[in-house]
């Protein structure tokens, strides 16, 4: 983001008037839903059916190409049954409108889209059992391996250079070190880097590369109850941070997003990586780097979460989520160690995968 005024503020006298004129439907309702950088919106409209309609922050407004393939790889998913919301088109039979719009702070352009809903809750709202936590890693695993198969024109668009969401972009991190200045975390973020320089980035060259999500986290994915008294998944959203990257990194941010609302977070892991490597059993290199993947998504998280709230202070709740329990688990996960770690997740994902 390069200022605090990226993020759109839409009235709502103007989500109206964008509703009638760019999709030719009149809202009954809307509802603002959270949001990292951008605004969402669940919409009712009196001609019938329910929408999420999605404005883009000006910056990433400025890239269409890379929303044009987020959208392709959104029905590429749904055409291979996986429940992933799908672009509906505007009036003139595009599947995105980018508006000039007064916000506050002068006209901008934002990309507005409008998805279909899908019907949940998200799953950091319901209980995280073994069974919903090995289907978590199992869609993460499919998912990924079908955006691999994606061809389209505008494809190199996802080789995000310097992405900071990527795992690929860890080290990149030191230049927010100073938000930490004097925290008890700088020592445990300082560690994990180092960790990430010496353990990950010599064994990439084995890691297998594909196309990530790269957000696969708890406010992401929806989940509707099963007839088992159950859940299964009903909904993945938000491919904002869709980028070229490795299998490894998807279930690497997976598991640390599912810790995060799990009451014994080192528990996640076996049935996440059970799940996970029912479709895609990992290799050796892709092991050896699981734990401090993991450990750097949180480092990610944290940093950046902070950084985010100095530029929108207004939305420090939402920004802040993962923060409340993130610092204490990558701390117990720090202290722990990587062998002590790695023997619980490895050893559990065993003993479920033989009860499969």
């Amino acid at each position: 983001m390069s200022s605090k005024h990226t993020k759109p503020n839409f009235s709502h006298s103007q989500l109206v008037e964008i509703m009638k004129r760019v999709f030719r439907l009149t809202p009954s309702e809307i509802r603002s839903l959270p949001s990292y950088d951008d605004q969402n919106f669940y919409v009712a409209a009196i001609e019938g059916g329910e929408y999420v309609l999605k404005i883009m922050n000006s910056e990433d407004s400025k890239n269409t190409a890379l929303i044009e393939m987020q959208n392709y790889a959104m029905t590429v998913l749904h055409r291979h049954g996986l429940p992933a919301q799908t672009a509906l088109p505007t009036a003139s039979g595009q599947l995105m409108s980018l508006e000039e719009v007064d916000c506050g702070y002068g006209c901008q352009k934002y990309l507005v889209r409008l998805l279909t809903y899908l019907p949940g809750t998200t799953i950091s709202k319901v209980p995280l059992t073994p069974q919903l936590l090995y289907e978590t890693g199992k869609m993460a695993a499919r998912m990924d391996q079908i955006l691999q198969e994606m061809e389209h024109p505008h494809l190199g668009v996802l080789q995000r250079k310097n992405f900071i969401w990527s795992l690929s972009s860890v080290p990149l991190l030191e230049a927010y070190m100073n938000l930490l200045d004097g925290d008890p975390l700088e020592e445990a973020v300082k560690s994990v880097i180092r960790q990430y320089k010496t353990s990950v980035v010599p064994n990439r060259s084995n890691f297998r590369k594909c196309i990530n999500h790269g957000d696969f986290n708890d406010l992401n994915v929806l989940v509707q109850p099963d007839e088992s008294d159950g859940h299964r998944i009903s909904g993945i959203l938000d491919f904002g941070d869709m980028n070229t990257g490795y299998y490894i990194h998807e279930l690497a941010i997976t598991i640390m997003y599912m810790m995060t609302e799990h009451p014994k977070p080192i528990e996640v892991g076996g049935p996440v990586l059970a799940g996970w490597e029912s479709v895609l059993p990992l290799n050796k290199a892709e092991k050896e780097c699981l734990y401090v993947l993991v450990l750097s998504r949180f480092c990610q998280s944290l940093i950046l979460a902070r950084h985010a709230v100095i530029l929108h202070p207004e939305n420090a709740e939402y920004l802040m989520i993962t923060s409340r329990t993130g610092v204490h688990i990558l701390h117990q996960l720090w202290e722990l160690g990587k062998e002590q770690v790695e023997k619980v997740w490895f050893q559990s994902a065993a003993r479920f995968s033989e009860r499969k």
